[in-house]
């Protein structure tokens, strides 16, 4: 633990102007990331006397070692800069609203030749339009099979397209009248893409005029007796009719707006918001934290608007700032700009975030509109915000029902199991592996990682298994011994501050903090516990190896047949009651380990099945080996080709293009 009066800057050296302020650990992660209007009135707050701070915030400034700042011109930037920050370090004591699940949306590929319709959970395509997100999977698709009955888009994938452009044929889509088949050329693009531009248009909220066109061809027909087209009219119409009433209108004057209620008490804060589009609901959300800091509900709004508006696909705009020690000056990367669309004229909140003037001048300038943020007080909007506060309060029981028997299972799991093993205490962090291969062929390990009682999956890691001679190790013991050799020399080499390989053998910097990202390096963590999957060999050369190289970890081992316990140098299992908490924490971590390298193991084996003679050529990665397939067609139309013709496909120089053609000519 840290005195915070070791590394307080001097007061007068803080500057007042607007900025935004970073503490890191003595290895160099950054563990907490703020933004401030006066710098040094924030950052003094910091190193008053420590029973006066709330207890997440003591523990962060004993944890810290260090304290930087970077000024910058106006409060927006610093607001812009100071969730930039947040994105890219990932601070542990930084409180960040996680949505609980991801949601589909209703994506136009706008930036290809010929659009098409897809449901998607990552909307992240640049040049596509999105609508959403939606609650429901079944819902949206059924909105887009009602809708293609006016908008016969295509739907099909690239793979699909080209297939029935070669054939000359559409699929099935085009046959029954859901596609208008540009494939084959029966809309020209065009006109395919004024299709899809209407369906934009329709989801925008823009109905009438669609509609009523609609309508007067449906007359018109009639009129000269095609009763056929005239009935074909009449169904569309309806279509549109039932998708409109599935998206019941809220606010009659066609309102586009995010309604933003947030319900909190003393532990635990929920937010949910309602998109609405041309008045009517096109999606909610909801997030939940843990109020792990004294802050309040203006301050958790804030956040909120910051992190939700931040994740959009953003055009680049650079942040001018000067950071107060030349020596350690921060390279911020481009900010990222929202596209209009994606932020409503108009964002209503249950509570009025801190700093709201800041944070509408920085919403108008993403939108490149005026954005208008305000609590409605009575009328159509806030008996919206009612419905929206009530969805919130039911989000944040269910959360609280299940967090309770989550916590206390996993908290009795690790406290048993810190008591069978006699460990000194509860394990907050276990690693376990596995290793997977087909009879010694493709040797994959797994390392996996619980923290507190639960995965970890960023942490999450696998190894191609090298042997002495690179063609694997005769048996699992070897494997493991490899595994954990590279995994823990690695943990030493960056717990010494020195040079050392990934478990790729892909030389890093020294320390355990990259230099470029601040970020710890991806073996930085000691666990407190490593189980591996096998019986008492495994456990032993796991065991030697870390005695190796003088790693005092506990470790044990679970073996599959009889659910036992080994631990190294006993000659007897350890049994754990089948009903036991411990237990089942210990199956869980060795199935998913399991799992993990089954994965890696089949994508290595299959890649391997599938290998082509370009993977032989030294230097010639897949981006390469794409491009040449893309320029030739094929490996065979390659050999017929000179060392130029090669050469003049994008990223081959003319050294690899020779080599490439020699190789092929053999």
């Amino acid at each position: 633990m840290a005195d915070p009066q070791t590394y307080r800057p001097r007061t007068g050296d803080i500057p007042t102007s607007p900025g935004v302020y970073r503490f890191s650990d003595d290895q160099g992660r950054v563990i907490y990331v703020g933004k401030a209007k006066n710098l040094r009135n924030r950052l003094t707050n910091y190193f008053q006397d420590l029973a006066n701070l709330h207890p997440r915030t003591q523990q962060m400034v004993t944890t810290a070692a260090r304290v930087q700042w970077t000024v910058v011109n106006t409060e927006v930037e610093a607001l812009t800069l100071e969730f930039t920050w947040i994105k890219e370090f990932n601070p542990r004591f930084n409180v960040m609203f996680k949505d609980d699940k991801s949601y589909p949306y209703l994506m136009v590929t706008m930036g290809e030749e010929i659009p098409r319709v897809v449901v998607t959970r990552k909307a992240k395509t640049p040049g596509s339009r999105y609508f959403g997100p939606y609650t429901q999977v079944w819902a949206i698709r059924e909105t887009i099979d009602l809708l293609l009955r006016v908008f016969p888009m295509r739907t099909c994938s690239a793979g699909v397209f080209r297939r029935a452009q070669a054939q000359g044929r559409p699929c099935l889509m085009g046959y029954i009248d859901k596609c208008s088949a540009p494939c084959v050329g029966r809309i020209s693009p065009q006109d395919h893409r004024q299709l899809a531009t209407e369906l934009c248009s329709f989801m925008e909220g823009r109905a009438g005029p669609v509609i009523r066109d609609l309508e007067n061809k449906m007359k018109a027909a009639s009129a000269e007796l095609d009763f056929e087209q005239a009935a074909r009219y009449r169904d569309d119409i309806h279509a549109l009719r039932t998708v409109l009433e599935r998206n019941v209108v809220v606010l009659d004057d066609g309102t586009d707006a995010d309604v933003f209620a947030l319900v909190m008490d003393q532990l635990d804060a929920a937010v949910h918001v309602f998109h609405v589009r041309g008045g009517r609901i096109r999606g909610t959300r909801g997030w939940v934290i843990d109020r792990c800091d004294d802050a309040q509900a203006p301050e958790l709004m804030a956040r909120l608007l910051e992190q939700v508006y931040s994740q959009v696909t953003p055009a680049q705009r650079p942040i001018r700032g000067r950071s107060h020690e030349r020596a350690q000056a921060v390279s911020v990367d481009d900010v990222a700009h929202t596209p209009t669309s994606a932020i409503p004229r108009e964002i209503l909140v249950s509570v009025e975030p801190e700093d709201v003037e800041t944070i509408a001048a920085w919403l108008s300038d993403l939108r490149g509109a005026k954005v208008t943020l305000h609590v409605p007080q009575r009328g159509p909007k806030a008996h919206l915000m009612e419905t929206v506060e009530k969805n919130g309060r039911e989000a944040l029981t269910l959360h609280q029902t299940k967090r309770v028997g989550d916590l206390t299972q996993r908290s009795r799991a690790l406290e048993q199991l810190a008591e069978e093993l006699d460990l000194a205490q509860a394990p907050l962090r276990i690693e376990c592996y596995d290793v997977s291969h087909t009879q010694g062929t493709h040797q994959v390990a797994s390392m996996v990682v619980f923290e507190d009682g639960g995965p970890r999956k960023d942490a999450y890691r696998t190894f191609n298994i090298r042997g002495a001679d690179g063609n694997g190790t005769p048996d699992d013991t070897s494997a493991m011994d490899e595994v954990l050799r590279r995994r823990f020399s690695r943990l030493l080499s960056e717990e010494a501050g020195i040079r050392g390989e990934d478990e790729d053998g892909v030389p890093l910097e020294s320390g355990p903090v990259d230099a470029r990202t601040g970020r710890p390096r991806r073996f930085s963590y000691r666990p407190d516990l490593v189980v591996v999957d096998g019986g008492l060999a495994q456990v032993n050369a796991a065991r030697a190896a870390l005695d190796n190289m003088g790693v005092d970890i506990p470790i044990v081992g679970l073996a599959k047949r009889l659910e036992e316990v080994w631990i190294p140098g006993e000659e007897f299992p350890l049994i754990l009651p089948r009903s036991s908490s411990a237990l089942y924490l210990l199956q869980y971590l060795r199935d998913e380990s399991h799992r993990f390298a089954i994965t890696k193991h089949r994508a290595r084996r299959g890649k391997a099945a599938t290998r082509s003679v370009l993977d032989e050529i030294p230097g010639l990665g897949p981006s390469r080996h794409s491009a040449l397939l893309k320029t030739f067609g094929s490996v065979k139309k390659l050999r017929a080709a000179s060392v130029d013709e090669i050469a003049s496909v994008r990223g081959i120089g003319p050294r690899l293009a020779a080599q490439i053609h020699e190789h092929l000519s053999r």
